[in-house]
């Protein structure tokens, strides 16, 4: 089981997942075309994905798939409220592609369980499991829970979100206050400190490789999130390199992460 993030941030996020049977992409919010200069990167054929999984409506999660989904006739999965905002966006992904989960489903040797996070439109996490292998992958939330914690516990490896810095966020950018709430607020993004805190929860539970993800262009940086989290975690006795590897997705291709 491996995965590898092709893009993360604003600009577009997608992630690609692969089994022994199985090739799944989650979300695709870069375009068609540069999404299929990516898998190429990477050695993968667009014919060879058997689905692409939506966390939410957003554009920077959706962009490309309309089109790479009539193209090669990709099913597309999302819930059924998730699908409510995908009307206006999804003219071209055909009726029989066009697939509703409502809790845990079976993709071929993979066990996908989704979790509802607190975003600003309906949206979900989810975790990808085969045997005793989890991979988790939560984004786009204003603040976790225990339900979020509970459902991603026990994976090996998780990418999450890491925003902003709430310094930078209210002191470094010229955003409105009202933008700046949004971002802040319990429906809006994942901040470094609550970041740390999550991922302290998570290592306690079994993670041993953490991915910060989606970070803000304006109100973070790659060194600055991974010095916080890493600089909070070792107060609370994690050291980094040795408890936990931390790395940072960016919107650039990652490296591919295995559970052998």
């Amino acid at each position: 089981m491996r995965v590898i993030n092709l893009s993360s941030g604003s600009d577009g996020n997608i992630t690609y997942i692969e089994t022994e049977e199985t090739k799944l992409l989650l979300d695709m919010g870069l375009s068609c075309q540069e999404s299929l200069k990516r898998l190429d990167a990477i050695g993968i054929k667009p014919q060879d994905i058997d689905g692409i999984i939506v966390s939410h409506e957003h554009s920077d999660h959706v962009k490309g798939i309309d089109l790479f989904s009539s193209k090669f006739n990709i099913p597309v999965y999302a819930h059924e409220q998730v699908w409510a905002g995908l009307d206006d966006k999804f003219k071209k992904v055909s009726v029989i592609n066009r697939k509703i989960f409502d809790g845990d489903f079976q993709f071929k040797d993979v066990l996908i369980s989704p979790v509802e996070v607190p975003h600003d439109v309906k949206c979900f996490g989810f975790s990808f499991r085969k045997d005793d292998k989890k991979i988790s992958i939560v984004t786009d939330l204003g603040h976790i829970n225990d339900k979020i914690i509970d459902s991603i516990s026990g994976s090996q490896i998780v990418y999450l979100e890491a925003n902003y810095d709430r310094n930078l966020l209210y002191n470094g950018t010229k955003y409105p206050l009202s933008l700046k709430r949004r971002i802040d607020g319990p429906n809006g993004h994942l901040s470094n400190n609550v970041s740390a805190s999550a991922v302290e929860k998570l290592v306690e539970k079994g993670a041993r490789q953490i991915i910060l993800s989606h970070l803000s262009k304006e109100n973070n940086s790659p060194e600055l999130a991974y010095n916080f989290v890493s600089n909070e975690i070792e107060k609370a006795g994690i050291k980094e390199g040795q408890d936990v590897r931390i790395d940072v997705a960016s919107t650039s291709i990652g490296v591919f992460f295995r559970l052998k």
